[in-house]
């Protein structure tokens, strides 16, 4: 195995360090829990049977004797989304193949699983990001109960794995296995689907031909087959030693898929029940998260993950900032090219090696933590092996391969597409902000231009079919953060701003808001805190202050004097949701004095991690 990189060495060390109190409080409280052995034999008999009263004949003899280990199944399965309706068969499967690995499971509970696609643009999006700490709630909720000797999180998208890793490590003792639904097959090109949003923008085509391609590219079951921040979740699953290896961009109701189902309660069992007692909050330790953000990085992952790794990790007792991102960001080649920052989608990238691939190039440049734990034990070099159908129908694992299939998609680490990884901080006198810089191309990511100021993606949207930007300019899309109004991605002004791009003219957008893990070309300077409602830099921004955006750099600045000025306020009395804020507030409230309850919660508010 190489010699570790010695900025992930560096990294690694002071996360340690950082860590050390936090985390070793969070090993306590686990320890404490798994010392007092399976919470089912503690139950009096009145809990016990009310925990078992609808069960199989057969499984209510074995949780009666607590003979075997029982299994939480934890999902989010809809059958509204694409991504979680492949789950709906997934409970009758774990349970058969729990009582084959001789184990029993219970459907614990299930957690809310919103779309963002369904919400972009919409007022349901203000409740998105907030959605995430709900899950974790949700989880913590299901698995309550004190009748369960292991976990099985079923989840896919865009807030639910991050919550329901938080909800997870709240009850760390627990071994835990998640299981992936995988992205639906290839349908219309990425490329062509904004392509025609873009002339859906200009007026160029009507609603029924937008309608007629958003329909011919997400077109079945499955997980939406762009990077964004569900397969970025996937990946991450994979990375950091909860998944089967390989297992990640199977396609949903193949019998592949199901194998690796019925392989992961296998594994659950051995984990929970065998010599090999292996909990989550065990597993998913410094090294881990650091291989985490390197799987994000070198594969051009979502920016979402700038916020959620971090509250993740904190509820792990780890502590990580968007400095460590930058550092390691600066030291790790971009071996990827997945839409939007290629035009390819996920299961090209699969066909071409994939994770496997992936994980056995970094292990050979040192550019991981191979020495972690995983659900397969000891070791991450398990995960450079590939699923195959064995003659009985199980799971065969063969060495992935040693070659790209497609280096147009997929690069080894001595030949990348970009020498650095895929995101990267921006600093200056506004403050700090994030930028996927792996989908912008190189001729974009310097913009100086004047600022155009806006409160609400809307108002930028209307301008636009005004005719009144077309010019140089850097959209500021303010009071858009987490205590105003949810932190709403602002994905839908990507059409807008990409044509205007094309145009030749010079555009950038700064906010204190999100973007979709599928942002792409257009530059964009995000999550800015502090934000404009706690009298951020970004709230004293006036139309024609010139703004540089320098994504080489790494710097965001502004030619004007703010100290002078005072912030711009806003009126969000009339926003239905009530920013969010207060809904937040009120499960902070509900929950902030019980020690069981507070751990839940990812620091949502304090995202920047600074």
């Amino acid at each position: 195995m190489a010699k570790l990189h010695p900025t992930l060495e560096t990294v690694t060390a002071r996360i340690i360090e950082r860590s050390k109190d936090s985390r070793a409080a969070y090993l306590a409280r686990l320890r404490a829990a798994a010392d007092k052995g399976p919470r089912r034999s503690r139950l009096s008999c009145g809990n016990l049977a009310h925990g078992f009263a609808a069960c199989a004949p057969d499984d209510k003899a074995d949780l009666k004797a607590a003979a075997k280990p029982n299994l939480a199944i934890v999902t989010s399965y809809n059958d509204m989304l694409s991504a979680h309706q492949p789950f709906e068969p997934y409970p009758a499967i774990i349970k058969d193949a729990a009582r084959h690995a001789g184990a029993v499971a219970q459907v614990a509970g299930g957690v809310p699983a919103m779309c963002d696609g369904v919400t972009q643009g919409q007022d349901g999006m203000e409740l998105s990001l907030f959605s995430r700490d709900v899950i974790a709630l949700s989880t913590a909720v299901a698995l309550s109960h004190a009748m369960f000797d292991g976990a099985l999180y079923l989840g896919v998208c865009d807030k639910i794995v991050p919550g329901l890793i938080i909800g997870a490590l709240a009850f760390g003792h627990l071994p835990s296995v998640f299981i992936p639904a995988g992205p639906m097959p290839s349908g219309l090109p990425n490329n062509e689907k904004s392509r025609i949003r873009q002339l859906y923008a200009e007026g160029k085509v009507g609603r029924a031909e937008l309608l007629e391609a958003e329909s011919a590219s997400y077109h079945s079951p499955g997980t939406c087959t762009f990077y964004g921040t569900a397969n970025s979740n996937q990946m991450l699953m994979e990375f950091m030693g909860l998944h089967l290896p390989g297992s990640s961009f199977v396609n949903p109701n193949t019998p592949l898929r199901e194998a690796l189902t019925r392989e992961s309660v296998r594994q659950a069992v051995a984990i929970t029940a065998g010599g090999n007692f292996t909990p989550i909050g065990e597993i998913l330790d410094e090294r881990a998260f650091v291989n985490g953000i390197i799987g994000l990085l070198v594969t051009g992952g979502s920016t979402n993950h700038t916020l959620h790794l971090i509250a993740m990790a904190a509820a792990a007792g780890v502590r990580l900032t968007w400095d460590d991102f930058n550092d390691l960001s600066a030291s790790v080649p971009l071996m990827a090219r997945v839409y939007p920052n290629g035009s390819a989608d996920v299961n090209h990238f699969h066909a071409a090696g994939g994770l496997p691939f992936v994980i056995g190039e970094l292990l050979d440049a040192g550019l991981l933590h191979e020495d972690v734990r995983t659900i397969l034990g000891h070791g991450l070099s398990a995960y450079r092996q590939e699923p195959f159908l064995a003659d009985d129908g199980g799971i065969t694992f063969k060495p992935s391969t040693r070659e790209s299939h497609d280096l147009a998609v997929l690069r080894p680490v001595a030949n990348p597409f970009a020498a650095d990884g895929g995101l990267r901080m921006l600093t200056g006198p506004l403050g700090r902000a994030v930028i996927k810089v792996s989908a912008v191309k190189a001729e974009h990511r310097i913009v100086e231009a004047p600022a155009l100021v806006f409160d609400s993606q809307n108002a930028l949207q209307e301008a636009f079919k005004r005719g009144e930007l077309e010019r140089d300019f850097i959209a500021v899309i303010r009071f858009q953060g987490p205590k105003a109004n949810g932190m709403p991605e602002l994905h839908k002004l990507t059409p807008a701003l990409g044509v205007l791009q094309d145009k030749g003219f010079k555009v950038a957008l700064v906010t204190d808001g999100r973007m979709s893990g599928a942002s792409g070309k257009v530059p964009a300077a995000i999550h800015l805190t502090p934000e404009a409602l706690d009298g951020g830099p970004i709230a004293k921004i006036q139309n024609g202050d010139i703004l540089r955006l320098d994504a080489e750099a790494g710097t965001l600045t502004v030619q004007a004097d703010l100290a002078g000025r005072a912030a711009a306020v806003i009126d969000l009395s009339g926003n239905d949701f009530g920013c969010g804020r207060e809904l937040f507030g009120g499960f902070r409230a509900l929950v902030g004095g019980a020690e069981s309850g507070a751990h839940v919660f990812g620091a949502l508010l304090d995202r920047q991690g600074a």
